[in-house]
């Protein structure tokens, strides 16, 4: 009897202490990720280096390369790597057609959704975010495009990044990343959005 007892104590405290928590009490969180916010100073003119930095784990220093005009162009940062931050600016105009931005969108809209590619809230104007694995021109998978007006234009924007930190959102991240421009744009450009 005593045997018996003493095997249905030992089971007992078996059984609490496969019960009891790990040593993560459930009460702990983990810590909150930093968010995609909008400070100075900016990177390719409309991207805030904090928020491209905690976004893509990127610690290198930044110098940036910009071709083309304030209408249509381009910046990378930095510069010499093939792994960048890469940004591109299209305005409607001379050489610019609304339609060729249209046929611009939709092109990408293909090429995200293929990807499995998230659409954009309607105040971005009409845009999509993407994880691009095996992306076919260059090696920054992570996409986000929107045409949206400014003033009485019709504008495209065009962010690529390499990688997005692990732990983070990625279409969370590049959708901040895109409100932001945006509004950077507005700003530059003495415009007002108008994604209506």
């Amino acid at each position: 009897m005593r045997t018996a007892f003493i095997v249905a104590l030992a089971t007992l405290a078996l059984l609490a202490g496969a019960c009891t928590p790990e040593t993560n009490d459930a009460s702990e969180s983990s810590p909150a990720l930093e968010p995609v916010i909008d400070s100075s100073p900016y990177i390719c003119m409309l991207i805030p280096e904090h928020a491209f930095r905690i976004a893509s784990d990127f610690a290198e220093p930044l110098v940036e390369r910009t071709s083309g005009n304030e209408r249509n162009g381009n910046c990378r940062a930095p510069d010499s790597d093939a792994q960048a931050l890469d940004v591109w600016w299209m305005k409607e105009g001379p050489g610019m057609p609304s339609e060729h931005l249209d046929f611009l969108m939709n092109d990408r809209r293909k090429v995200y959704s293929r990807y499995g590619g998230v659409a954009l809230s309607t105040d971005l104007g009409d845009g999509m975010a993407a994880y691009m694995p095996d992306p076919p021109i260059n090696d920054q998978p992570y996409r986000v495009s929107a045409k949206f007006r400014c003033g009485d234009k019709q504008r495209l924007i065009d962010i690529s990044l390499p990688k997005i930190t692990k732990g983070r959102d990625a279409m969370k991240d590049l959708t901040d990343l895109m409100r932001i421009a945006q509004n950077r744009y507005a700003e530059i450009h003495n415009c007002e959005l108008n994604t209506k």
